[in-house]
């Protein structure tokens, strides 16, 4: 997990802040094919905003959730609020 310039979060929060997010995780939790779709869609668009649903916090916050993926997939947590969070992976050149 790298860490992100100030530039380059203000950049990924301008992109993604009036994008709907593109995944949900509900009742299933982090599981293994949510984990290969964010890394797909991080791939794909270097950038990725998750929505966390009521159902699938199950006693733990947020931002422990968003560490979890972060660190599983690689990629930078940007931000998160409330329920959402942001994630960025730059690209192997």
């Amino acid at each position: 997990m790298s860490e992100l310039t100030a530039g380059k979060k203000r950049f990924v929060k301008q992109m993604l802040t009036d994008a709907r997010p593109t995944i949900w995780i509900g009742r299933g939790g982090a599981s293994e094919d949510l984990l290969k779709e964010v890394e797909k869609q991080l791939y794909k668009n270097k950038m990725v905003k998750v929505k966390i649903l009521k159902s699938g916090l199950a006693g733990q916050e947020a931002k422990q959730i968003a560490l979890k993926i972060a660190e599983q997939t690689g990629s930078s947590l940007v931000e998160v609020r409330g329920h959402t969070f942001m994630l960025f992976k730059r690209r192997k050149k």
